[in-house]
């Protein structure tokens, strides 16, 4: 993800890049506790800080921010909605895929009272609340209502 960041995350918009990552990363934080210390689902093996909470650090606090981030810098602001509404399904898509590899062929990730579609659903959602603030502290377009997908 590091190179990925490195590679695709233009000079010019290194700020915008890192602050959809770090307000990604509260968003995560909040609900990855929710689900897991409801026993929703389960992180059996935990490469880092294992005795500090039960959440995955791995993919809570870098994957999501980190494709948060290019969610938001190369977000098509300026085009028809069917592209926005896709550029969601997009990075939502990419994320449960990854999961749902996690899932089967790893002992990463177990469900307990969840599915994947609960997960592309609050993903989705969160890359929503990620977009509303991203616009929020940018200020982008101001003749538009920042409600607007």
């Amino acid at each position: 993800m590091s190179l990925i960041l490195y590679k695709f995350v233009p000079r010019n918009k290194f700020r915008e890049a890192q602050l959809a990552f770090l307000f990604k990363q509260v968003i995560t934080w909040i609900f990855g506790l929710i689900v897991v210390e409801n026993g929703i689902i389960k992180y059996p093996h935990r490469l880092f800080f294992k005795k500090a909470n039960k959440a995955s650090f791995t993919f809570e606090f870098f994957i999501l921010p980190a494709f948060c981030s290019l969610f938001n810098i190369y977000y098509p602001e300026q085009k028809h909605q069917i592209y926005k509404v896709l550029h969601y399904a997009f990075y939502t898509s990419i994320i449960v895929i990854l999961e749902i590899y996690a899932i089967k062929s790893t002992n990463l990730i177990k469900y307990k009272k969840w599915t994947w579609y609960w997960s592309y659903i609050t993903i989705m959602i969160s890359y929503y609340i990620s977009r509303l603030y991203y616009r929020w502290f940018f200020r982008y377009n101001n003749s538009q209502p920042i409600m607007k997908i």
